[in-house]
């Protein structure tokens, strides 16, 4: 079968590229073709746009790139119409995968002269986090989305209980990701260095790292003569854009190497995203940080409009405060320093957090998330053709 998939960031590229594996696997004549990354590239198949050519993110940047954002979602509708895969895979990125996935739809009341396939599936992988905000996305869903599949098990009251939409929870596929790296270098020494080790997770996009990483800096020169600080670079990030933020520090940037790093971590300060899910995974105490503009208004809009009382992960997963979330007002330099002390070793919130951390594994269960999608994909679109 014919898999068109659509992913817009880092952490897009590495899910999709292990559901890819999946379905092939499972789909000896597997065809793919994509808007991805480097990791969807090695599994195979034809790459139409690179993600870096995608990641906007936040309003400015989005209306400054609004020509280019334009011309690819062109791109891509006429590339989806050209091709005729069998579904398209839509793995999160919102703004832009629902908008496809509405053409999509419409591609089935269009008229299809003879030789034409009929017009694809649309597969949500990784669904879209409207359980924060713009939660009237679910009449999108609803109609333009033929099956979702969840990685975060509090989704399945939420769509399900709440809006009446069945969807599949299949495991979450960072957990297994993390497992198994942890099983591949279980022989492996961990440590680099005679110190120990801060790591720093600033973000996968440009103006996250510019907003973030300047105050993790200074929040960690007090320990700079016990600990080694290490910066993990983002995959889509050239190494020169940090270059100026780590003059003048003691701060180290490794590249691509964001799990080694967190598996020799004692501690680390993190940007809210999948990076606090895969710091919990490798049991490493974390403060979360995000800095954004006007935060006393942000802080506001968080307390009265967004539909969760956390942002990161972990504490959504577990449905309390397992790390702390410096967000908005609460992002400051001060704060950052005397959270990090808290979760270093001695500190008064360390082992509370490890101990919290073994909840939050229990509930994410042992499925192993891409074999389970594919085998859910391949056998609904199966019964598809069969029915055709």
């Amino acid at each position: 079968m014919k898999y068109y998939l659509i992913v817009g960031e880092a952490s897009g590229d590495l899910h999709a590229s292990h559901l890819m594996q999946s379905l092939k696997k499972q789909d000896g004549e597997a065809e793919f073709r994509f808007f991805g990354g480097d990791l969807m590239a090695a599994v195979g198949g034809t790459m139409v746009k690179h993600y870096r050519d995608l990641a906007y993110m936040g309003f400015i940047p989005v209306l400054l790139h609004l020509p280019t954002i334009l011309r690819n979602m062109r791109m891509c509708k006429e590339d989806i119409r050209q091709w005729q895969p069998d579904v398209v895979i839509l793995v999160d990125y919102p703004g832009f995968n629902l908008k496809i996935a509405k053409f999509v739809h419409a591609l089935r009341h269009q008229p299809t002269s003879v030789g034409h396939q009929p017009s694809p599936k649309v597969y949500y992988y990784i669904s879209p986090k409207i359980w924060a905000w713009k939660e009237y996305r679910i009449k999108n869903i609803k109609r333009d989305v033929d099956e979702l599949f969840s990685i975060l098990p509090f989704e399945v009251d939420f769509f399900e209980k709440k809006h009446h939409y069945p969807i599949h929870y299949v495991g979450n596929p960072t957990a297994q990701e993390v497992r198994e790296f942890l099983s591949a270098n279980s022989q492996q020494p961990t440590a680099n260095s005679q110190r120990p080790t801060i790591a720093l997770l600033a973000g996968s996009r440009k103006q996250e790292i510019k907003d973030n990483l300047p105050p993790m800096i200074e929040a960690t020169r007090h320990l700079a003569g016990q600990y080694d600080m290490v910066l993990a670079g983002a995959p889509s990030i050239e190494q020169a854009y940090y270059e100026p933020f780590l003059a003048g520090t003691d701060v180290r940037l490794v590249m691509n190497e964001t799990y080694p790093l967190l598996a020799q971590a004692t501690a680390a300060l993190v940007t809210s995203g999948t990076a606090t899910l895969e710091t919990c995974m490798f049991r490493v105490p974390q403060v979360v940080c995000y800095k954004t503009p006007l935060p006393r208004l942000i802080g506001f809009l968080k307390r009265h409009v967004l539909k969760v009382k956390w942002v990161s992960l972990v504490n959504l997963i577990a449905n309390r405060e397992v790390v702390r979330e410096l967000v908005a007002e609460t992002f400051s330099v001060e704060n950052i320093r005397r959270e990090l002390d808290a979760i270093l070793p001695g500190g008064t919130e360390r082992q509370r957090i490890l101990d919290d951390y073994q909840g939050v594994h229990r509930l994410l269960g042992d499925s192993h998330a891409p074999d389970e999608a594919a085998r859910i994909m391949i056998e609904k679109l199966s019964k598809k053709r069969s029915s055709s």
